[in-house]
């Protein structure tokens, strides 16, 4: 996978009672990287997300938070690669991921979506696996039954400077990926991992 990269997006739910949960890390990232870029995100309800357009290293590119619920993720990403012609090897989606420790973050491109309501469902609307993945690990609740509600809650402060610094370690490695650099960013961002907890 050697493509340059033309839209990210970040999966979360809307409204504020989900920001600041396990589930929304996603948009932590996307927010962090649209300021970092100067790029401002803005509601555009055609494409039910909000929307920001930035330069990195030269490669337009295009930001996205939807502001669909998690498990209809697909609904904004279809419309807006359909509307940018953009092919779904040049579409980059940040997620929590479960089978991560909190604070491990991964690249990953194709492959099932692991149990993961955004992933499955930008499959469904995309009809491909082929698109690359940034996954933030949040770890697993001691009872798997709990997961549901484990990652709907707002994580311990340790767990959020674990999230964090792995959210700014992906900000230096990012822009690597975007320009199709992706073994580079791999290589760094994989060998630069904390303790777990």
């Amino acid at each position: 996978m050697a493509s340059s990269l033309k839209l990210i997006v970040g999966l979360g739910n809307p409204g504020q009672a989900y920001s600041k949960t396990r589930h929304n890390v996603g948009v932590w990232l996307i927010e962090m990287l649209a300021k970092q870029y100067a790029c401002s995100l803005k509601l555009q309800t055609k494409f039910k997300a909000q929307i920001g357009q930035c330069d990195i290293n030269g490669q337009p590119l295009i930001l996205a938070v939807p502001t669909t619920y998690m498990n209809e993720s697909g609904l904004p990403v279809r419309a807006i690669s359909q509307f940018y012609k953009i092919k779904p090897e040049e579409i980059l989606v940040i997620h929590d991921e479960l089978d991560l420790p909190v604070g491990h973050i991964k690249f990953k491109f194709d492959g099932g979506h692991g149990g993961h309501n955004g992933l499955r469902d930008i499959m469904l609307h995309i009809d491909s696996k082929r698109f690359l993945r940034l996954r933030i690990g949040i770890g697993k609740p001691k009872n798997k039954d709990e997961g549901k509600h484990y990652v709907l809650n707002v994580p311990p402060l340790h767990e959020i400077k674990l999230i964090n610094n792995a959210i700014d370690n992906a900000l230096i490695e990012l822009p690597f990926a975007v320009i199709g650099e992706l073994e580079k960013a791999m290589m760094r961002l994989h060998t630069d991992i904390p303790p777990t907890l």
